[in-house]
């Protein structure tokens, strides 16, 4: 109320400072300055009879018309002008008084915001600034969301935050928040369960794996619940249920999937090959296949493995089985050709080569 209070009296304030000089009455001062000529008039006539420069008549005959025409000043030629200009003050008056108010408060109730409340200095200055320390960023967000616990799209933002600074535990926590109040998905599932890995020092718990397989429910495709699936069966000491999950998983990647690296790695630490088997289609076909038509199969999947890895160089399994293929089907020139592609093309990559090099090993070859 003190504010609006203050408005006010600012408002009167400035009504005043215009009504100030239309009120001034500027016909009477028209008038009066006209009423001052006529009487000099007057005193020169008397001052020139004394000195004898015109006659008695004639002065009176002078005094006779500027008489009149100070009378005719004063009372009424010049009247109409004077309410004119009464009527102009009154109807400035009566806008500035009236009009003005109005006109503001009508453009305030549709420009402004009547019912947004104050933002206090002390709030200003703990906006996030993108400038600032992460853990600064993360306390604020606490901050926030310990204000506002339902708040879900704030728990998904900072669930990942802090898992990526290692406090597994309020990331436990925030996933679990973000999966109650933003809606249950195999993404945030897999999540949880990674976090809860993280926690566990890289042990994929019964609490991790049941929110893997939760997320498998889901979406029977969700590549990380799957991945830690199969790395669940290898820590129980089943490395062929891990490699079976990792083949199937290799088999319906993309070419360009950026966790293929990740899942050769795996099945080659579990000493398992990551060439997928045939399907039992391919493998019910070839069988009823002479020689040769099996022969024309066999070759065709070779030159088309030998393709896509023309396009996608980084596959270092695939390059594995080109070369075992061509060694197969007794061709080892080809298989050579192979080998020196398959090292320029992941010559860039330290760890693809190594990959590369031990595979070559355990086929024997050291070339």
């Amino acid at each position: 109320m003190t504010l609006w209070f203050v408005f006010a009296l600012m408002t009167v304030a400035a009504i005043f400072a215009v009504l100030w000089p239309l009120s001034r009455s500027s016909s009477a001062q028209a008038g009066g300055s006209e009423a001052v000529v006529y009487k000099d008039q007057l005193a020169e006539i008397d001052r020139d009879v004394a000195a004898g420069l015109i006659g008695v008549s004639e002065a009176e005959a002078a005094r006779v018309e500027i008489g009149r025409r100070l009378l005719a000043a004063a009372d009424g030629k010049h009247d109409v002008p004077a309410r004119a200009n009464l009527g102009l003050r009154r109807g400035s008056a009566i806008v500035a008084l009236v009009g003005l108010p109005i006109a503001a408060v009508t453009f305030y109730l549709a420009l402004g915001s009547p019912r947004l409340g104050d933002f206090p200095l002390a709030s200003r200055t703990r906006t996030a600034d993108a400038g600032q320390p992460i853990d600064n960023m993360v306390a604020q967000v606490e901050a926030h969301l310990e204000k506002n616990p339902t708040d879900g799209r704030g728990w998904t933002v900072l669930a990942p935050v802090l898992a990526r600074l290692g406090r597994y535990d309020d990331a436990v926590r925030a996933y679990r928040n973000s999966i109650q109040h933003a809606g249950d998905s195999a993404e945030r599932r897999s999540d949880l369960g990674e976090v809860l890995v993280g926690s566990a020092g890289g042990v994929v718990s019964a609490e991790a794996k049941a929110e893997f397989e939760r997320a498998v429910a889901q979406n029977a495709d969700e590549p990380k619940a799957n991945y830690f699936l199969g790395l669940a069966a290898e820590q129980d000491g089943r490395p062929s249920d891990a490699a079976a999950i990792w083949r199937g998983m290799l088999a319906k990647a993309p070419a360009d999937a950026r966790w293929r690296p990740l899942l050769q790695a795996a099945l080659a630490r579990v000493g398992v090959s990551a060439a997928p088997a045939l399907s039992n289609d391919a493998m019910a076909a070839a069988k009823d296949m002479n020689e040769d038509d099996r022969g024309a199969m066999i070759r065709g999947m070779v030159n088309r493995l030998a393709t896509r890895l023309k396009q996608n160089g980084d596959d270092v399994e695939g390059w594995l089985r080109l070369v075992r293929a061509y060694l197969v089907m007794g061709e080892r020139d080809k298989a050579a050709s192979a080998l020196v592609e398959a090292r320029q093309a992941v010559a860039g990559d330290t760890e693809r080569l190594r990959q590369l090099n031990e595979g070559l090993k355990k086929l024997g070859l050291d070339w």
